[in-house]
C-alpha cells in the first residue's frame, strides 16, 4: 500500500477496483476506436491506440487530481475526430469516467456544474467542425453531450448521499455524547441529592445523641437519676437513628421504584416533634408565627422542615447557646423562616430530661477544631432548588442568624437553580460555616 496523497494510504482491493475500471475504459475506448461512420469495425490504428493509451492512463490519479484529470481527458476526446476516428460515447469513457469523479470531488455545485456543461459542449461541438454534418451526425452529438451530464448528474447525486449519511452519522455521535454527558451530569446531581439527603437524615440524630452522652457524663457522678434519664434518651436517638439509616440505604439498593413510600416525606407538620428532640437535648426552642398558616407543596414543605431542623442541629452543636428563635412569617407568595440562637456560649444540662440546669461547654469548644462541614451548603442548595433564598451569618448583638424565603409554589427550573448554586457555593461561605455539621 502506498499513500494517495488524499489523506492516508488506500486499501489492496481499491487499486484492484482500479486497476479493473482502468481495464474495462481502455476496452471500451479501444473499441470506440475501430466503428466507422458505416457502423462496421476495422483493426484499431496507431491513433486510436494512443488515444486508449492516453486517455486511460490519466484515470489512476481522477482522485487526486480531479480537475486536471477532467480536463486531460476532454482535451484527448476533442483530439479525435482531427484524428480521423469516429467521436462516440464509447472512445470518451474515460471522459465520462473523470466527469463523475469530478462531481464526488468539486468543493461547489456551481464548479461541478460549470466543469460537466463545459465537458458536454466541448466533445459535442467538435462534432460538426470536421465533415459534413448530417441528421445522423447531430444525433451522435446529442448523445455524445449526454454521456457527461449523466455521469455529472450522478456524481452530484452520490455525492449528496454521502453529505447526507456523514450528517446523520455526525448527530448519532453527537446524539450519543449527550446522553453520555447527561447520564453524567444526573449522576453527579444524584450522588449530592444523596448525600444532602443522609446529611440531613442522619447528622440531626448523631448531634441529640452527642449532646445526650455529654450530658450524661456530666451529670454522671453528682445525679445519677438524669443520668439514667439521659442515657435512655441516647438510646432512643440512636435507635431512630439507625432506622433511618437502615431505611435510607434500603432505598438506595433497591433496583426499581417502589410503590410508594414507607411513610410520608417530614414537613412543617412534624415540627412539634422536631423542637421537642431538641429540648431533650437541652436546647430552649420557642416558635412565633405570623399571618395566615397555608400547606406547601411537598418539595418546599420538605426544605422548610429540612433547613429547620439542620439550623437547629448546628445551634446544638457549634453554638453552645441555651436558647433558639424559630420564627415563620406567612405573606401572600411566600413563607419567610428564621432560625436565631441567643449566642450566650453556655449550654445547659437538662433536667429530668427537659431542662436546662448545667454547664456542658464542651462541646462549644471542641466545634472550632471540627473541619467544615455541609450543612449551610446543603441548606442554599435546598433553597435555591425549590425557587426560594437562603442567607446566614452572626448577629450584631451575638448569636446566628439563619434565614430563608421560600416561595409557597415551586421553581418552575430546579435543575439549573440547584447547579447554579452548587458552582457558587465557595463564594458564599460565612464564619459559621467553617464548623458546620460535617
Amino acid at each position: 500500500m502506498t499513500n494517495t496523497g488524499g489523506g492516508g494510504p488506500r486499501p489492496r482491493t481499491s487499486w484492484w477496483r482500479e486497476g479493473a475500471i482502468t481495464t474495462l475504459a481502455f476496452a471500451l475506448c479501444l473499441l470506440g476506436g475501430v466503428l466507422q461512420v458505416d457502423d462496421t469495425l476495422s483493426p484499431p490504428s496507431v491513433s486510436a491506440y494512443v488515444i486508449a493509451v492516453v486517455s486511460c492512463a490519466v484515470l489512476p490519479v481522477r482522485h487526486r487530481a480531479p480537475l486536471a484529470a477532467l480536463a486531460a481527458t476532454t482535451a484527448v476526446g476533442v483530439l479525435v475526430p482531427p484524428l480521423g476516428l469516429l467521436l462516440t460515447p464509447l472512445i470518451v469513457t474515460p471522459a465520462v469516467i473523470t466527469t463523475y469523479s469530478y462531481s464526488l470531488a468539486a468543493r461547489t455545485e456551481r464548479r461541478a456544474a460549470s466543469a460537466v456543461v463545459l465537458t458536454s459542449v466541448a466533445l459535442a461541438a467538435v462534432i460538426p467542425a470536421f465533415g459534413d454534418f448530417s441528421w445522423k451526425d447531430a444525433s451522435r452529438m446529442g448523445v455524445v453531450a449526454a454521456f457527461p451530464l449523466v455521469a455529472g448528474v450522478l456524481g452530484h447525486s452520490v455525492r449528496n448521499r454521502r453529505a447526507y449519511l456523514e450528517a446523520v452519522e455526525e448527530r448519532a455521535r453527537r446524539a450519543e455524547q449527550n446522553r453520555e454527558s447527561e447520564a453524567r451530569r444526573r449522576v453527579a446531581e444524584e450522588r449530592v441529592r444523596i448525600a444532602r439527603e443522609l446529611h440531613d437524615l442522619v447528622a440531626h440524630q448523631i448531634t441529640l445523641a452527642n449532646a445526650q452522652a455529654t450530658v450524661a457524663a456530666h451529670l454522671f457522678d453528682t445525679r445519677p437519676e438524669q443520668t439514667r434519664t439521659s442515657l435512655k434518651e441516647l438510646v432512643e436517638t440512636t435507635s431512630h437513628a439507625l432506622d433511618e439509616l437502615r431505611a435510607t440505604v434500603g432505598l438506595l439498593r433497591q433496583s426499581g421504584d417502589t410503590a410508594a413510600p414507607a411513610e410520608p416525606a417530614p414537613g412543617l407538620s412534624r415540627l412539634p416533634t422536631l423542637l421537642e428532640s431538641f429540648r431533650r437535648a437541652g436546647l430552649e426552642v420557642s416558635v412565633h408565627q405570623e399571618g395566615t398558616v397555608r400547606p406547601l407543596p411537598p418539595g418546599v414543605d420538605l426544605t422548610a422542615y429540612r433547613i429547620v431542623q439542620e439550623a437547629l442541629t448546628n445551634v446544638t452543636k457549634h453554638a453552645g447557646a441555651g436558647s433558639a428563635r424559630v420564627r415563620l412569617v406567612w405573606t401572600g407568595d411566600r413563607v419567610t423562616i428564621t432560625v436565631a440562637d441567643d449566642g450566650g456560649g453556655n449550654r445547659t444540662a437538662p433536667t429530668a430530661g427537659t431542662g436546662p440546669t448545667a454547664s456542658s461547654g464542651p462541646t462549644a469548644s471542641a466545634a472550632a477544631d471540627r473541619s467544615p462541614g455541609y450543612g449551610l451548603i446543603g441548606m442554599r442548595e435546598r433553597a435555591t432548588a425549590v425557587g426560594g433564598h437562603l442567607s446566614a451569618g452572626r448577629r450584631p448583638e451575638g448569636g446566628f442568624l439563619v434565614s430563608t424565603q421560600l416561595p409557597l409554589q415551586p421553581a418552575q427550573d430546579p435543575t439549573r437553580d440547584r447547579d447554579r448554586a452548587t458552582t457558587t457555593e465557595g463564594g458564599q461561605m460565612t464564619d459559621r460555616e467553617a464548623g458546620d455539621t460535617p
